[in-house]
């Protein structure tokens, strides 16, 4: 894609968060509400396409262009920003990447036929698809052990059973791309054998269950799934038998498709700021002397150096992905992701502060910035814990070594 198209739709995303996502926001919040309305923005925007390779009907976005555009979706509004990755990630992963995957030419041929069906789907029928991963035991998620839910062969198809949750676009989803490891006659449970599946949400056996009352994040719907002799046809298959082992070991920048939301978060919280302190929010003070005090100006001055920190890393990790990356590249992907999840909520604990006491009405939208930006250092796979664990083993190990 050419860098004026590239611009253009950076330019859209501005366009419809500030214009339409931003006023919506609160009203999603407070009523925990999935934004309905912001997806049908995006699908007449032909957003629902924006990674799709161009040859079937999509926007043909790289994974840098699509990191940059959802960091400009999470400035307006956090859980449109979020869910739409799960989307886009499903869609990623099944072009860029799994054509960046070793395979034999008929093994390419069938992934070839299985993903034009799921692409028109998305690109004639307007489907949305989700990308549940977390399940009960976290170390699937976190990549220690198999997936628990399983899938096993049938004629035409897989039956899938087991169980999902933090599953984002419950009930909002037309297909959900299931995590699942193959269940096979002999041998235990191995990561080598997860399996990447298209769920039909109205298939029989498919329940969606619980209720997402949580801290932050209140508008991704991210409810149970329970998954029961669900049969899968072998055209959903979203990526071969081995394609996700091979990718998460060697295209590993797929885990960081969380980030950009937060890098939206934290710029959000800055603008605010900026924003309140020269009487610029409607709802808040009028301009005064704030602005003119030395500790606000160290404080916002604190806040654009560790945003400046974070966007670096960030733009940096981004221009760099891609498969098999060198040790030094990868290690910067999760000093990118810890950095970014951390200095988003450590961004928002500053504007509370140097905002002041009205700052925390939720008339006013820092408040629900503050609680979004705190959940990112809790998703997996690659957690600010998980990414200091790797920081340092990487560090002080070679592969191989123990």
């Amino acid at each position: 894609m050419t860098a004026p198209a590239q611009a253009e739709l950076l330019a859209t995303a501005c366009r419809l968060g500030r214009d339409k996502f931003l006023a919506r926001a609160p009203a999603y919040d407070r009523e925990g509400r999935f934004p309905t309305e912001n997806y049908a923005d995006l699908r007449d925007a032909g957003f629902l396409g924006l990674v799709i390779p161009a040859r079937y009907g999509g926007l043909g976005v790289d994974y840098k262009g699509y990191m940059e555009i959802s960091a400009e979706l999470g400035r307006w509004c956090g859980a449109t920003a979020l869910t739409f990755n799960m989307h886009c990630a499903t869609m990623l992963w099944s072009s860029q990447m799994a054509d960046d995957l070793e395979m034999a030419g008929e093994q390419r041929a069938l992934h070839e036929s299985r993903r034009a069906g799921i692409y028109r789907k998305v690109i004639e029928d307007g489907a949305i698809f989700a990308q549940p991963f977390s399940e009960p035991n976290s170390a699937a998620a976190a990549g220690r052990a198999p997936f628990g839910t399983t899938a096993r062969k049938v004629k035409g198809g897989w039956l899938v059973n087991g169980r999902k949750h933090f599953a984002s676009l419950a009930g909002a989803a037309d297909f959900y791309g299931v995590l699942c490891t193959e269940a096979k006659e002999n041998g235990e449970a191995d990561v080598k054998d997860t399996i990447y599946l298209a769920v039909d949400g109205v298939s029989e056996g498919f329940t969606i269950s619980g209720e997402w009352d949580v801290l932050g994040m209140r508008a991704t719907s991210s409810n149970n799934l329970g998954l029961v002799d669900v049969f899968v046809p072998d055209e959903h298959q979203l990526m071969p038998r081995g394609g996700y082992y091979q990718a998460a070991r060697n295209w590993p920048h797929m885990f960081m498709t969380l980030c950009p939301t937060y890098m939206g978060i934290a710029q959000a919280a800055f603008d605010f700021t900026c924003q309140y302190l020269r009487g610029e929010v409607e709802g808040g003070p009028p301009a005064g002397s704030a602005r003119h005090s030395p500790a606000k100006q160290l404080a916002v001055a604190e806040m654009r150096i560790k945003l400046e920190q974070a966007r670096a890393l960030f733009q940096c990790a981004i221009a760099e992905a891609g498969v098999n990356p060198a040790k030094d590249t990868r290690l910067r992907a999760y000093a990118a992701q810890y950095t970014v999840m951390e200095f988003a909520n450590d961004i928002c604990r500053l504007a509370l502060r140097t905002c002041g006491g009205r700052a925390i009405f939720r008339n006013l939208r820092l408040e629900q910035l503050y609680r979004d930006s705190r959940c990112g250092a809790l998703m997996l796979p690659w957690t600010p814990e998980i990414c200091m664990e790797r920081l340092g083993w990487e560090s002080l190990f070679e592969a191989g070594e123990s």
